[in-house]
């Protein structure tokens, strides 16, 4: 019933009306609309003599199609792209319309498709679920009652009555993403994604079923490592739009306040009108700094090396932010080299103890430096009970984050420290650090950027003791 109805009258109707009445244009015959009005929209503008031919011509069946059909209701940035892309990126600003558009991809997918397996991942298993599924603009809001698929949210799984099924992941544990294989998958607000490139290549590896396997991607835009990836990668179909462009869905007042507040500001640019800024303003790191630190050598011998720390900033509790756990070294020439990036995410104390035991095992260290502020004598208590057999330094952070972050950052524009490769996850938290003492890099807390403050400033910038002679 549905296919003759799509294929039929209303489909005929409305594309005649679009014909006769074509978009809005002003007195030369211009388009005012660029294009990126949608069907609704362009209906809406129809002088009222049209309009209801249209309706007479579509009678009550196709008009109640009309109002349920999302080819029309939506512009045409919000539909998929032509080609044969893989993944699809949709780069805009605060209620331009992504969620809609990728759930309605999904939507599109799983009714045309009873064999399909879709992967719906979140920034966390929670917001997967109360964004892409039980959501305003959700699988479930959007389908039409008739069609709408049933939901198990302790299986974490959508089923379609032909048969197609999508499940829930979370990007904070990207392991969960090994092993599944998915024919289609719609990742919410990568941007955020704690752990985004390992979720994202988990993801991806894990795309092997059906002919054509697609991914759409959707996105506030933020400077991270995966989405700069993906929005550098000329294989991806790139969306880019506005909050404005929906004004026909938005309040007027949502849209002056937001231009009030906003207009001309960074975060205006970024957040409203869906701009990719790499470099905050403010940051203590660019990514330019960053790149002219990568170290391109050899990897550096342990006998030659002068000293390695293991900086570590702990959670303050198994459930909130990731341990922090950094690894450099100090070589002959006063030059720190940051070898490793040995965080842990949602860990137990004992857990990220070991993690920082295996990791200065792995590499030898001479010292552990570990900020004692959650958790006071606790945090030694953990590490010794993890068996270090090394120095522990308890540090305690008397200063704010900018203070003691800013020495460090200098020391990155002097030349005097190197990444050895790509730590991608650090290096976005480095960028997020702002010279006010703020944060607006992905996560709660610059855990990993903290340890590395921890690890560098006693490298760097800790005097080492000296002998002196006191005289009475």
């Amino acid at each position: 019933m549905t296919k003759r109805r799509d294929a039929g009258r209303p489909v005929r109707g409305v594309a005649a009306a679009h014909t006769r009445a074509g978009r809005t244009r002003d007195r030369k015959g211009r388009d005012r609309t660029g294009g990126r009005a949608s069907g609704m929209e362009r209906i809406a503008r129809m002088p009222a003599q049209a309009q209801a031919e249209l309706l007479a011509a579509l009678g009550e069946e196709g008009a109640q199609w009309l109002l349920a059909d999302w080819r029309l209701r939506a512009r045409p940035a919000q539909l998929p792209p032509p080609g044969a892309w893989f993944t699809r990126l949709i780069l805009a600003g605060r209620g331009f319309g992504k969620t809609r558009a990728g759930a309605e991809w999904v939507r599109a997918i799983a009714e045309a498709d009873g064999t399909a397996r879709i992967g719906l991942i979140g920034a966390s298993l929670h917001e997967a679920r109360s964004i892409m599924v039980e959501g305003e603009s959700g699988l479930l809001a959007i389908a039409p009652a008739d069609r709408r698929p049933l939901w198990y949210p302790s299986l974490r799984l959508l089923r379609w009555a032909n048969g197609a099924m999508a499940t829930t992941y979370g990007a904070a544990e990207p392991e969960t993403l090994r092993g599944p294989q998915h024919s289609h998958a719609w990742a919410d607000e990568i941007g955020k994604w704690p752990r985004g490139t390992t979720a994202w290549d988990n993801l991806v590896l894990g795309l092997r079923l059906g002919a054509q396997p697609r991914v759409v991607a959707t996105t506030t835009p933020r400077p991270t490592a995966l989405v700069r990836r993906l929005a550098s990668d000329p294989a991806t179909a790139i969306t880019r739009g506005r909050t404005d462009e929906n004004r026909a869905a938005l309040p007027a007042r949502f849209l002056e306040e937001m231009e009030r507040r906003f207009a001309g500001t960074r975060l205006g640019r970024q957040e409203l009108e869906g701009a990719l800024l790499l470099d905050i303003e403010g940051a203590l790191w660019t990514r330019d700094l960053i790149d002219r630190c990568r170290w391109t050598g050899r990897a550096p011998k342990r006998d030659a090396l002068a000293r390695i720390v293991v900086g570590v900033d702990p959670p303050a509790s198994a459930r909130g932010d990731a341990c922090g756990i950094i690894v450099a070294v100090l070589d002959g020439k006063g030059h720190a080299i940051v070898l490793e990036d040995a965080t842990v995410e949602r860990a137990s104390p004992q857990r990220w103890a070991q993690a920082v035991a295996k990791a200065a095992a792995r590499w030898r260290a001479d010292r552990v430096v570990a900020e004692a502020n959650n958790g006071g004598a606790m945090v030694g208590a953990v590490l010794h009970a993890a068996r270090i057999a090394l120095p522990v330094r308890l540090v305690h952070a008397s200063r704010g984050k900018s203070a003691r972050a800013e020495p460090v950052a200098a020391a990155y524009e002097a030349g005097r420290v190197r990444h050895a490769g790509r730590l991608d996850a650090l290096e976005d938290q480095l960028c997020g650090l702002l010279v006010d003492g703020g944060y607006e890099g992905p996560g709660r807390s610059p855990d990993r950027a903290d340890a590395l403050v921890w690890c560098l400033t006693e490298l760097l910038l800790r005097a080492p003791a000296r002998a002196q002679v006191r005289w009475l």
